[in-house]
């Protein structure tokens, strides 16, 4: 009797712990805030703002900030899109996902090189990401732009990149591949819809 009573314990306790499991995976509704920096215009961030909405229920603007002061490269002409990331990860609310958003180049650290520049950058998963109008085609800034956004929001949402080519979340490996990304492929569309995307 004494050993039938153990096992339930057991069974109760392992049977605990996957509830816990469960409810740690379980995706839960944020806001995706988009941090303009003070260079972008208001009209780029209006268009972001536009366009995320149709993709994701809760988007909010945030007033514009300066860029920390840290956060410039040591040549002075680029900002260091990691330590942006570092910054706007002091200042993200428990239930948001910030992105920040700059007309300004970006760069981070990639292999041996200490200074690569990027048009985005963001944590995967993690709540905040940064993305880059600076090396985007002029003619179709807005419309890369977007691709951009939602590029490093799938990463924060947990999304690497994917070997699809006209998938968003393709590895630009130094280029600009924006035209050929189309939307999200079949498997990163699945797993953002899970996370409350309207991608059907």
């Amino acid at each position: 009797m004494r050993g039938i009573f153990l096992v339930f314990l057991l069974f109760l306790a392992s049977s605990l712990v996957n509830c816990k499991q469960s409810a740690k995976a379980t995706p839960q509704l944020v806001t995706i805030s988009i941090q303009p920096f003070a260079d972008i215009p208001e009209e780029e961030v209006q268009y972001i703002y536009t366009e995320l909405k149709k993709v994701y229920p809760l988007v909010a603007v945030r007033n514009k900030i300066a860029f920390p002061d840290h956060t410039m490269n040591q040549l002075g002409y680029r900002y260091r899109a990691d330590s942006l990331l570092q910054y706007l990860n002091t200042v993200v609310h428990q239930n948001e996902i910030i992105i920040g958003l700059t007309g300004r180049d970006i760069s981070t650290t990639k292999a041996n090189i200490a200074d690569w520049g990027v048009m985005g950058l963001g944590y995967a998963p993690g709540k905040v990401c940064v993305a880059s109008s600076f090396r985007l085609v002029q003619q179709k800034r807005m419309e890369q732009f977007v691709k951009v956004a939602e590029h490093e929001l799938g990463h924060t949402e947990g999304l690497q990149h994917c070997p699809v080519k006209t998938c968003i979340m393709r590895d630009a490996a130094g280029g600009n591949t924006l035209d050929e990304e189309k939307e999200f492929c079949v498997n990163c569309r699945t797993h953002l819809i899970k996370r409350f995307w309207k991608l059907l």
